[in-house]
């Protein structure tokens, strides 16, 4: 193993002061050409790489970001370290990501790791049991600045980059109820989480708007996960009267019922409507392409990386709370209910024969 090149090599290299090479290297004062030139050679050919850790924690602040994901197999989640990623590394900062699993004491454990590297910022997307929000306001307080993403924890006042989900979901319910869906469940996410409670919040709107009602039973709890998402979906599928729409408030639930449904002999959107939240990569390339609210998980990362970034700039304006849009992605996975479907070829019979002359 090679042993790492120091200031005083490149200094000796070079024939210029030890205090100059550290000038080049930080950036702390003006050197003349000449001697920059001749210590960035010595640099490249001793093969110097500084340590931008130990550069961070002698000034008290490094160039990384510590970003925090309850679930790295969840495909929505890379798309929005992405946007953080690309943002950051344009900073010259770099992204240290850490996977909680859904699990609140990790998350901790993380939280509190992270501030022992004095990151320069820090970007969390709460776990689904999370309890951080002390952690975080004290974080925040005393330590870097933080952003929240996707999930506000409960009591956080602080920034906070989210979706539209009320208004996504909304949208999907009014998208079956036009097809004459009355009877229609929901698989809804943890009810604690924020955007959980949005989206089953824009759900039962759009019942009400259109006074259709629905019993306890049709709306089933999940974890926003394929695993907890197909036991929901057999509870709703046994359900008598039989249900001609679900409403699943992620794609990855949205699987869920597909295969609950395929296994009950259900053709998915004849005998069965299925609309998802996300707008994930295989969502169009389902066998039958899936309905969903997408929800733009790489603007997400971006912007929630910029109010960072204009944090560590230092920025004092007050608490944000920025909402992006979403958009209903309509495919196939939903049709007509039967009923709808018979009153429009009955509606189009009638005009074929009052027509005749």
């Amino acid at each position: 193993m090679s042993v790492p090149t120091t200031m005083r090599q490149i200094a000796e290299r070079a024939d210029v002061s030890i205090g100059t090479v550290s000038h080049v290297i930080n950036g702390t004062a003006n050197v003349r050409d000449k001697l920059r030139l001749r210590v960035l050679e010595a640099i490249r050919s001793l093969g110097y790489h500084p340590s931008q850790l130990g550069r961070g924690l002698r000034r008290k602040k490094t160039t990384m970001l510590g970003m925090i994901i309850p679930d790295i197999t969840n495909p929505f989640f890379p798309a929005v370290v992405r946007g953080v990623e690309d943002v950051a590394y344009k900073r010259s900062y770099r992204v240290v990501l850490c996977n909680t699993d859904n699990d609140p004491k990790k998350e901790i454990s993380y939280l509190n790791d992270l501030q022992a590297y004095s990151p320069a910022g820090l970007l969390v997307i709460p776990a689904a049991e999370s309890h951080i929000t002390t952690l975080l306001r004290s974080v925040a307080t005393s330590g870097p600045p933080v952003v929240c993403i996707d999930r506000r924890p409960t009591g956080w006042n602080g920034d906070v980059v989210v979706v539209a989900n009320e208004e996504g979901s909304y949208a999907a319910t009014q998208h079956l109820l036009r097809m004459g869906h009355k009877h229609l469940a929901v698989i809804t996410g943890p009810v604690h989480l924020t955007n959980a409670v949005e989206r089953l919040k824009g759900f039962r709107r759009a019942l009400a708007e259109e006074r259709v009602p629905i019993e306890p039973e049709y709306i089933q709890e999940a974890r926003f996960d394929r695993r907890s998402g197909y036991p929901a979906a057999m509870r709703l599928l046994r359900l008598v009267p039989r249900l001609t729409a679900i409403f699943a408030c992620t794609d990855l639930m949205a699987l869920s019922v597909c295969l609950a449904a395929r296994e009950l002999s259900l053709a998915c959107p004849d005998d069965l409507s299925i609309v998802g939240f996300d707008d994930l990569d295989f969502a169009e390339f389902t066998d039958t392409a899936l309905t969903t609210v997408h929800q733009p998980g790489y603007q997400l990362g971006a912007t929630a990386a910029r109010l960072l970034l204009e944090r560590i700039d230092g920025s004092k304006q007050r608490t944000k709370r920025v909402v992006l849009s979403t958009e209903l992605m309509v495919r196939q996975s939903a049709s007509p209910s039967r009923e709808k479907a018979a009153a429009t070829r009955r509606k189009q019979s009638h005009g074929q024969t009052v027509g005749v002359s």
